[in-house]
This record gives C-alpha cells, sequence and structure tokens, in this order.
C-alpha cells in the first residue's frame, strides 16, 4: 500500500465505475473542502492516499488459498458445526479463478481517499464531498467482519440524490472512516483503543475537516462507535443514526418483554448468545489466538468472517453456491471485503477491537446518557429486530423509528437504496 498526492485519472474513475453510483460520486467528489478546514501542514496534516497492492501480494494470496489443507466435511447437514465445506470451498474456487482485485483497488481509488494522524493512529477516510450547496455532513461507520467496503454502494446515492430518486435536500457530504486496525487505517500500537476512545477521534476528525454541524451512522462496532460518539455529544454533533441496538446486547433486564415483537426480540438473542457468538467470546478474550489464523490462512480468515449471524451466512453461503445473490451482498462483493482484511493484514487488530470493549466494560463504569436526537431502524435480517419499545427504553431521545421490509446485518451493503431512504428520513429533521 502507498500513497500518493495525485488525483485518480479518468481511465481509472471509469474503472471505478464498476459499482454503481461510483462515477458519479467521483466526478464532484473533488471539489473544495470546507473553508474552516485544517491547513494542510503539521503532524495532523491531511494527506491524499490511493490504494496500491503490490501484485506480489495478490499473488502470495491466491497461491496460499491454492495451498489450502482443507478439513473433513463437517458431519451434519447444517452450519450448526461452523461454516460448511462445500461453501468455502466454492469461494476459494471462486477467489482464485474469478475475483479481480485491481477491480476493488479501481472502484476505492475512484473515491477521493485520505489520510491523518489522530491519536497517534493514522486514519484512513473516503470523504466525498457532495455539489449541493446545503449537503449535510454525515460520518458513517463500518462494523466487523465489514469495512469500508460494505458502505461503497450507498456513496452515490448519499451525495448526489438527485441522480438516485432523491432531492437536493437529501444530499450528504459523506465521511467513511476505516476503524483504527481495520483495512487501511493504522493498527493501535497501546491498549485504550476501544469504541468511546474511536468516537473521540471521529468528533476530531470531523473538526478537522472544517465541520461544525454534523451527523452520524453505525451499525455492528459502527453501531458502538456512533452509541458513544451520542454519549460524548461533541459540539457540532446533530443526531445519530443506528441500525443495531447496541445497549440491548449488554442486557436485556430493563427491557420490557411483554409484546409479541419484544419477545420474538428477546428469543432471537437468546438464540444468538447459546450458539451465534463464538466469534464474539474469542475475539473478546484470546484475540492474539485467533490472529495467527487469520494473518496466516485466507481461506480460514473467509471462513471466520462468514461465520457471523445466521441470516448473513446463509445469504453470502447462497451466493457462493450458484443462487442469487441477496441485493448487493454477491459474492465479488463478499471477496471485496475478505480480500482487504488479507492485503492489509488486518485480520488480528480488527479482532482486538472486540477485546478492547470487553475490557471497558469489565471496568464498570457506567456511561453517560445519549443526549442527541437518535434514529433508529430494524431491518429484518439482523441479529434480533429491536422493537420500539426497547429502543424508547435504550435512548429516551428517540425522534425517529422504523421496520424496513428489506435488509439485514450488512442493510447498506445489501440493500443500499433502501438503506440510503432510510438515513435520509432519519436526518431529515436534523437539517
Amino acid at each position: 500500500m502507498t500513497s500518493s498526492a495525485s488525483r485518480p485519472t479518468r481511465r481509472q474513475l471509469l474503472q471505478g465505475g464498476l459499482a454503481a453510483g461510483v462515477t458519479i460520486a467521483a466526478s464532484f467528489a473533488l471539489g473544495p473542502a470546507p473553508a474552516n478546514a485544517a491547513p494542510p501542514t503539521g503532524p495532523t496534516r491531511i494527506r491524499p492516499f490511493r490504494v496500491a497492492i503490490r501484485r506480489e501480494r495478490v499473488d502470495e494470496m491466491r497461491r496460499r488459498i491454492a495451498a489450502t489443507r482443507w478439513p473433513s466435511r463437517e458431519l451434519v447437514a447444517d452450519r450448526s458445526q461452523g461454516v460448511q465445506l462445500a461453501t468455502a470451498q466454492a469461494l476459494a474456487r471462486f477467489w482464485t479463478t474469478s475475483h479481480d482485485w485491481r477491480r476493488t483497488e479501481a472502484k476505492l481509488n475512484a473515491l477521493p481517499q485520505f489520510k491523518t494522524e489522530i491519536d497517534g493512529v493514522d486514519i484512513h477516510f473516503i470523504h466525498v464531498r457532495s455539489r449541493h450547496h446545503n449537503a449535510l455532513p454525515l460520518i458513517m461507520t463500518h462494523g466487523w467482519p465489514g469495512s469500508i467496503v460494505e458502505l461503497l454502494e450507498t456513496v452515490g446515492p448519499l451525495t448526489d440524490p438527485t441522480a438516485h430518486g432523491g432531492t437536493a435536500a437529501d444530499a450528504f457530504h459523506l465521511v467513511l472512516p476505516s476503524i483504527p486496525g481495520y483495512g487501511f487505517s493504522g493498527k493501535p500500537s497501546e491498549l485504550g483503543w476501544d469504541t468511546s476512545r474511536t468516537a473521540r477521534a471521529w468528533a476530531e476528525l470531523m473538526r478537522r475537516l472544517g465541520y461544525s454541524r454534523y451527523v452520524a451512522q453505525g451499525g455492528d462496532v459502527g453501531a458502538a462507535v456512533t452509541d458513544n460518539l451520542g454519549r460524548l455529544a461533541p459540539t457540532g454533533l446533530l443526531a445519530i443514526h443506528l441500525n443495531l441496538l447496541v445497549p440491548a446486547l449488554a442486557g436485556t433486564d430493563s427491557l420490557p418483554k411483554t409484546t409479541d415483537d419484544e419477545k420474538a426480540a428477546l428469543a432471537a438473542l437468546e438464540k444468538f448468545s447459546a450458539s451465534g457468538k463464538g466469534y464474539l467470546v474469542e475475539q473478546s478474550t484470546r484475540p492474539q489466538t485467533i490472529g495467527y489464523a487469520l494473518l496466516d490462512s485466507p481461506v480460514a480468515l473467509a471462513a471466520w468472517m462468514l461465520d457471523h449471524d445466521t441470516d448473513s451466512y446463509r445469504k453470502i453461503s447462497r451466493a457462493f453456491l450458484g443462487g442469487p445473490p441477496s441485493g448487493n451482498l454477491t459474492r465479488e462483493h463478499v471477496l471485496d471485503n475478505v480480500s482487504v482484511y488479507w492485503l492489509t493484514g488486518t485480520g488480528e487488530s480488527a479482532a482486538r477491537t472486540y477485546w478492547e470493549r470487553a475490557q471497558t466494560a469489565a471496568a464498570g463504569h457506567s456511561p453517560s446518557p445519549v443526549t442527541v436526537p437518535v434514529a433508529f431502524s430494524a431491518f429484518p435480517g439482523e441479529i434480533f429486530r429491536a422493537p420500539r419499545s426497547w429502543a424508547e427504553t435504550s435512548y429516551p431521545t428517540l425522534r425517529y423509528y422504523n421496520k424496513p421490509v428489506r435488509g439485514g446485518h450488512f442493510a447498506a451493503w445489501e440493500e443500499p437504496q433502501l438503506f440510503t431512504q432510510e438515513i435520509r428520513a432519519a436526518f431529515r429533521s436534523a437539517r
């Protein structure tokens, strides 16, 4: 990976436009920064960045995939023993014969990317400024096992709404950072990088970009970062939007459990706790141990990342075994994401995010309340579909709640148009 001050060439922009909306976004993304943005000098300067993975790294990845030592087939007919052999082998075949990393690289490089050092860590981010004058700044945070890849399909609809069924009043200036230890951001070299510290870094990033008023969104780990940002309530933060109810993961004692929706959410959480969170326990307690496999074998990395929630696994497995993809959760996009982890060597550093959160939780500090307005979207394929009562109990400042008809844990990735509609509606009153 190298960075360069040069802007994308026309050819690179066109290559990057293979993804929906990226060409449109790139055509106006290189406009002027806010007038009060930080000056481009000193240790905190914002530096242009481009992805440039050496060919030897890509070739090595393919050799390691081809040399995989396969386990025997699972002894059950479902995924109750983990990622099924047929799925893993189909993924490996597609990865070595059909997936094109250079296409992924061009897609990323079609968008303006930057790095800046915050609190000792190099933060990578995409920054797309809308051509619409009154666009609202929005910082969105990815999760695990996702990355900025899961958010790319929303760039065009969010920044150029008039080209995607919206109006100029729906426009956003978009900031997509990579969490420390993920993808193209640097790896923390000291303890303490929990989601609260990341939230503080995001507040500094938005200040450094010159945004005096903005909104924030997140799912999965990104929901925890955004939740913490809402508790921090930095100057300029107008509202937050979440699609995973983070407080419920910490316990449901204070949540109502009488309606059908509440009982269904509780049952889903109990099922996840009993049989679906093996990855979470390992990463929260022994991230270094699993890190050896994640850095040594591309297939081990992919299998570990696939073994997430049941809904996502079912959709991804079906796509690799020849079935129709679920929205944009295609084989290509799944391997775009896994390849980012492999080629940046961030499997173990991303896993440590869970360990850091566990340490913070064990300390027993009572979090500050969220004081900014909160919006929540309960997608049907999430690990659990939080009812409105749970969202209201968790966030007394709830101002928007909706239950979209499609979408799962990777809502922005799977259903970018529907997700975009939610973001527009959620933040309309913040404008």
